[in-house]
């Protein structure tokens, strides 16, 4: 049986065998333990992996990697324009190459805004250091020298989820994919919520920051705006400023100033939702009343039906609709406008495992019902 993080089971494995061998995930430390302004060199140091409930944290022998400044300008080129993969609020991302011909991702702070990003910078850091899964982008380490704040990142290549469905990257992503998409995101949620040693909010889940490998498994990227939950184990929420993207904030949070779980839970609905259609969360060239993507696909498959509001691109068939509908059924319960009346991730990883599972033997079974018409056809 594989384990969680990989979201393949085993033949005849259900959920709740894969998630009872999730505390066997495990958490990768990185801290850097210097930086030496006379050699610009900064010391990324990597422990061991352990578990949350492993209790010899502390003999686990730590091994060093070290980069130079140097080193990284050499591996993107001085920062070539020709190698950006990536922008944002927080800088620009570089494909480099190491000297021993690995691909990493390097993140690199906006020097124009170096006090204001030093948070989420830090921020960022930290979260990433704490946590290690297959449906998160994996943390090689980082560096901070005079004013270059730069986050070293596994390379995925194939581009986010948002390019896939806007069309500028890869095929057409059939309902089979984007179920598959949204069952490594939902695993990655909840891996934060759950198995870290403290629980984590992301506070940006988002198409833009799913990327996407060439096999298309999804990796959850971008934690300069995730949040540690309260070490309070009688704490509901956060209080704490809002943080998140237009379309994907959770009301509820944006109204009270309360962080909790169910925001990335919110966030999430929004998600499948996209999945499904493939339209943005907010559509401000569309019809007015289809401008808020989830109101207008929510309402239209309430009363309509969900093939409707499908992405045309997607091959129409029983299974196929039946999928599309049972992930908008839960899409709707995930942006319930109160967070108690929104599921767990857990839940929501579930719930998807069930839809996939219906959507294969829907599969099969008309594709054995084709094979014995074909028989039938030809005696």
């Amino acid at each position: 049986m594989n384990c969680f993080v990989c979201g393949k089971p085993a033949k005849g494995a259900d959920y709740e065998d894969i998630l009872s061998r999730s505390n066997s995930v495990s958490s990768f430390a990185a801290s850097r333990t210097s930086t030496m302004s006379s050699s610009t060199h900064s010391q990324l140091r990597y422990s061991h992996s352990y578990s949350r409930n492993d209790t010899r944290k502390e003999t686990i022998r730590e091994e060093t990697t070290v980069f130079s400044l140097a080193e990284i300008y050499a591996a993107t080129g001085n920062f070539s324009r020709e190698n950006i993969i990536g922008q944002g609020g927080f800088g620009t991302v570089y494909k480099g190459k190491l000297k021993d011909g690995s691909l990493v991702a390097v993140k690199r702070a906006k020097k124009n805004l170096y006090n204001q990003l030093s948070a989420e910078f830090k921020s960022e850091v930290q979260t990433l250091s704490k946590v290690e899964h297959l449906n998160l982008v994996r943390f090689l380490g980082w560096l901070e020298h005079d004013d270059e704040q730069i986050i070293l990142l596994e390379y995925v290549g194939n581009g986010t989820l948002r390019e896939h469905l806007h069309g500028t990257q890869g095929d057409v992503l059939e309902i089979a994919q984007r179920l598959d998409i949204a069952i490594d995101v939902a695993h990655a949620i909840t891996y934060l919520h759950m198995y870290t040693d403290r629980p984590i909010i992301h506070r940006d889940i988002k198409a833009s920051n799913i990327l996407l490998t060439e096999k298309l498994r999804a990796k959850v990227t971008d934690f300069g705006s995730a949040r540690l939950a309260s070490d309070d184990m009688d704490a509901t929420h956060i209080s704490t400023g809002i943080k998140g993207s237009a379309g994907y904030v959770d009301p509820e949070y944006l109204r009270t100033y309360q962080l909790t779980d169910k925001s990335d839970v919110y966030s999430f609905g929004v998600l499948l939702v996209e999945l499904i259609t493939g339209r943005h969360p907010i559509e401000r060239k569309r019809d007015p009343k289809e401008r808020v993507t989830t109101r207008w696909a929510i309402k239209k498959a309430k009363e309509e039906g969900v093939v409707l509001v499908m992405d045309p691109r997607i091959r129409r068939n029983p299974a196929a609709i039946a999928a599309a509908e049972s992930m908008m059924v839960l899409a709707a319960e995930c942006l319930a406008p109160t967070r108690r009346s929104r599921p767990p991730m857990k839940k929501c990883a579930e719930t998807l495992w069930k839809i996939r599972k219906e959507f294969r033997e829907m599969q099969l079974s008309s594709s054995n019902s084709n094979d014995e018409g074909l028989k039938k056809k030809r005696i």
